[in-house]
């Protein structure tokens, strides 16, 4: 059994901050297991939040001197982790966070520097594990599906309701997993405008009501109706759905109460299309524990549907835990991105090794 001891970081679209997630991966023979030993969450603070939305509109040589700084703050956040907590590290496996996403493009990056990320903290690191599937074809994302495979396959359906909804799932014995569409991007975008990070258990949501007209602007998106493998970024988002948003003069908690609606009836006819009855959907993201979204989403589904919502943690740190066992698959130089999921032209074992100096 070869066994790594791997510090995951994870940085999404909903900007709630930096993730850590510090895990022992399993390998016995192909088949992967994972124990989550230490965990963190660190905000952003309010600057680096705004430059890290707003990184979209840096030019060329400013968006790379950020991509260096944030590495560079990557790397401390992980070796203050690792003083803190005392902890014996193989490698570093990061996602970055994502600037721009435009795979129709041949086009994707996150930002991170592993080389400012290795030598501030220390440590050795795995990252930029998006543009090789990229430049093999691909959507480049998403990417979480290898952890659905290899750690959680007892379960019919992954949800992952980060910034965006994205699911994954057997399909002719084959893995596959798409960009669903809207989840905590679309809520935290509205709150904000209301100097409110988020809407804490959907209490707001619950209190509003139904703006139709909205609903249904919302749920005309073209982006629905394409084929998979598809998925989505900040730049859609930004084009397509904030325009919506803002063009109706209502409520905070009517604004939610519709947004919520629409996340629910997006990913409930996205399962269904693929299955009927006695099936269980397997929920994590910041979105599982949002309980009025979660309770929204199982009336949609039907009782023969389960929504299954586990630990708090493994909620929080799926993503971070899945990325630890990605840069374990890329040190076995072992496939971590699948072609079933991404439309690429062959499945990859991809990620860039950067030592520290």
């Amino acid at each position: 059994m070869n066994t790594y001891k791997v510090l995951g970081l994870m940085s999404g679209t909903s900007l709630d901050g930096l993730d850590l997630c510090y895990c022992l991966i399993k390998n016995d023979t192909d088949n992967w297991s994972f124990e989550i030993i230490e965990t963190k969450s660190v905000s952003y603070e309010s600057e680096l939040k705004v430059k890290l939305k707003d990184s979209i509109h840096l030019k060329a040589d400013e968006l790379l001197r950020f991509h260096n700084e944030y590495g560079f703050w990557l790397g401390n956040e992980a070796k203050k982790f690792i003083l803190e907590k005392k902890l014996e590290i193989d490698f570093i496996a990061s996602h970055g966070h994502t600037t721009h996403h435009q795979s129709e493009n041949g086009l994707t990056f996150q930002i991170g520097s592993g080389q400012h990320l290795a030598n501030a903290s220390g440590q050795k690191v795995i990252c930029d594990f998006r543009t090789n599937d990229v430049a093999l074809g691909g959507q480049g994302a998403p990417l979480v599906p290898i952890g659905d495979k290899l750690f959680f396959s007892t379960y019919d359906f992954c949800l992952n309701l980060g910034g965006i909804s994205n699911i994954s799932f057997n399909e002719n014995r084959k893995r596959v997993a798409y960009d669903i569409g809207l989840a905590n991007m679309v809520l935290n975008h509205i709150t904000q405008k209301s100097d409110l990070a988020f809407d804490a258990g959907g209490k707001l949501a619950r209190s509003g009501q139904l703006n139709l007209p909205m609903l249904d602007q919302l749920n005309d998106l073209e982006y629905y109706s394409l084929p998979y493998p598809k998925s989505i970024g900040y730049e859609w988002f930004i084009e397509k759905v904030v325009p919506i948003v803002e063009s109706f003069t209502d409520s905070m908690e009517n604004k939610l109460h519709t947004a919520i609606h629409h996340i629910c009836e997006q990913v409930a006819q996205q399962v269904k299309s693929h299955t009927q009855q006695n099936s269980t959907l397997f929920v994590t993201g910041g979105g599982a524990l949002n309980e009025y979204l979660v309770e929204t989403l199982q009336e949609k589904l039907g009782a023969a549907i389960q929504v299954i919502v586990p630990e708090k943690k493994l909620i929080e740190f799926k993503e971070a835990l899945v990325f630890a066992l990605m840069g374990a698959l890329r040190f076995e130089n072992k496939i971590n991105v699948l072609k079933s999921v991404t439309g690429s032209k062959r499945d990859s074992s991809s990620g860039v090794m950067y030592l520290p100096s």
